[in-house]
């Protein structure tokens, strides 16, 4: 997913939602029907008949308008008898034509009232029938007021006036710039991109450089990617330089690399090049093959903070490195590749799979990078986020605003909360079942190799199912707890004479048999709760530490007063101004 407000300083992540509704009202917005607005939700029935087997999409992008031009040719395979394709498209980009099999359509036969484009077929399409449909269109698409929190083009220039050019269109979908099913599971099997842009720009995009072909004073590049994540199709445009490399893989085969960058910033984006190689066996020790290692890995310099766009990543950071060694934008966005663009969540409602999984890889890297204290103190900066107002995972299909409305949905805990989960998750089965268990996630199996995966969709209750197969256990307490209650479990402690009592309490009163340490003097305890209550002798004047290393994610009053004070603290200040 994009990039979040999880990576930048508290004061921020805390206000959000104050700040992003003091943009929206300050800039003025094209201006976008509910259906437009909302990403997933309930998949119609005309759009489950399909399988999504190929777009072709041209655009021609005219940066001094702020237009596009472009045609797009998607092929479908019927799964079930239907007569109508369902498609997402932006109403504010025109339709002039629609081609049905290479014939012109009446304009009686498609509408598009409200960016749900409605194609009466002539006949019924059997099971199997396959159908191929051209739309050619255009317009100015939506502009972006704060790409990539609000979706849309970013039409920008580079410090000598040069255009510099990007999409981001996570949360609004990928109906703002093309026709398509805008749907986690609406990902086609194979995109070819065709961006036309002046010579003296260039066009990176997802997947393997077919080909660039020259015509006048302009070029076209030619793209191809297989199985895409709906919002990862991306138009970047600049005056992009190249820096390009291979990696071998510890897997046997030769990664392409490259870094598409502004001039200007050559010093800055050859060290952020020289950080991919590291990255790479991180991720391939800890997780498995990089999944499109027969694609490439890619990043393009953009004029908004950041984005998982399948082998393209956009990168804003501004070449920063962290506290802790590397640039975490760039770690998130391409652990994305993993959970997100292989693995992709079923629904808008499984979306902590991406962030969770995506954010829990930044503790991870440093680990590998420099031991258990950064990894530690990064657990600890997300446990200072968290609000737990709402639980992870609803149980029903939401669309994106639903589960990122802080207000409404879980917000910013998909990433924070369910990374320190599945932290806690690893200390209860430990890293063998815990990796594992993510690498069926992620490939399907547990041995993955280049060549014996393929992408694929899971729901957390896949995942669940997972871990309870990988660790013969029943699991359900846990993510019951931690997905489907907005509160965190206490542990209650009382003391009789020299005895300490201690008893889980869960928002609900659902049941948590989660083994907790404690340490007394020198020695450490665990006592297994099986029953959510544990007892242990504690001489007086003993040392006593509770979850010594911090293993279990639990309500703590510390991090309540923390937050409770920074608040005060932000009310105050803003009150001086």
């Amino acid at each position: 997913m994009s990039v979040r407000p999880h990576l930048l300083v508290l004061a921020v992540a805390f206000s959000l939602t104050s700040v992003a509704s003091a943009l929206a009202a300050e800039a003025p917005a094209q201006v976008l029907t509910r259906q437009t607005l909302d990403s997933g939700g309930v998949m119609p029935a005309e759009q489950a008949r399909v399988n999504f087997d190929h777009a072709e999409l041209h655009f021609t992008v005219a940066p001094a308008q702020q237009r596009i031009d472009a045609s797009a040719t998607l092929s479908f395979t019927a799964k079930a008898a239907t007569d109508v394709l369902l498609l997402d498209l932006d109403r504010n980009l025109p339709i002039s034509g629609i081609d049905l099999n290479g014939k012109l359509l009446a304009t009686s036969a498609w509408r598009n009232p409200d960016g749900r484009l409605r194609i009466a077929l002539p006949k019924m399409l059997a099971t199997g029938g396959k159908v191929r449909v051209t739309v050619r269109y255009g317009g100015k698409p939506h502009v972006a007021k704060r790409a990539p929190w609000d979706g849309g083009f970013v039409w920008s220039h580079t410090a000598d006036g040069q255009p510099w050019v990007a999409s981001a269109v996570e949360g609004e979908g990928c109906d703002l710039f093309w026709p398509c099913i805008d749907q986690p599971q609406g990902e086609p099997d194979l995109v070819d991109t065709y961006i036309t842009v002046a010579k003296t720009l260039a066009a990176p995009g997802n997947g393997v450089l077919v080909g660039i072909t020259e015509h006048g004073n302009q070029h076209t590049y030619h793209w191809r990617a297989k199985h895409p994540n709906t919002y990862a199709i991306a138009i970047d445009v600049g005056p992009f330089k190249l820096l390009k490399g291979n990696y071998a893989s510890r897997y046997g085969n030769t990664i392409p690399m490259e870094l598409w960058y502004l001039p200007e910033h050559a010093e800055g984006a050859k060290a952020l090049f020289g950080e991919f190689p590291r990255m790479l066996d991180f991720f391939e020790q800890q997780i498995g093959p990089y999944p499109f290692g027969d694609e490439k890995v890619g990043v393009v310099e953009t004029p908004h903070r950041g984005m998982e766009h399948q082998t393209i990543n956009a990168y804003g950071n501004d070449f920063r490195k962290n506290g802790y060694g590397f640039d975490d934008l760039l770690q998130h966005e391409f652990a994305h590749e993993w959970f997100g663009n292989q693995v992709t969540n079923a629904d808008w409602d499984d979306m902590w799979l991406h962030e969770g999984f995506g954010t829990y890889m930044q503790p991870l890297y440093s680990q590998y990078l420099n031991g258990d204290m950064d990894y530690y103190a990064w657990l600890h900066e997300l446990r200072l986020r968290l609000r737990n107002q709402h639980p992870l995972v609803s149980g029903h299909s939401q669309n994106e605003e639903q589960v990122y409305q802080e207000s409404s949905g879980p917000g910013q805990d998909i990433y924070n909360k369910g990374a320190l989960m599945l932290h806690s998750l690893r200390q209860l089965i430990g890293d063998q079942a815990f990796f594992d268990s993510t690498r069926r996630l992620v490939y399907g199996r547990t041995n993955p190799r280049p060549g014996n995966f393929k992408p694929r969709y899971a729901s957390t209750n896949d995942y669940i199912a997972i871990v309870d197969q990988v660790t013969g256990r029943k699991l359900d307490w846990f993510f019951d707890v931690y997905l489907r209650d907005a509160k965190l479990p206490r542990l209650d402690e009382q003391r009789d004479g020299d005895t300490l009592k201690l008893r889980w309490v869960t928002e609900h009163g659902k049941p948590f048999p989660m083994p907790i340490e404690v340490q007394v003097g020198d020695s450490v305890h665990t006592l297994p709760m099986t029953d959510g209550s544990g007892q242990l002798q504690v001489p007086a004047g003993s040392l006593l530490i509770i979850d010594p290393r911090s293993k279990v994610l639990r309500e703590v009053p510390f991090v309540g007063e923390f937050q409770q004070w920074f608040m005060q603290q932000r009310a105050a200040k803003s009150a001086r101004k």
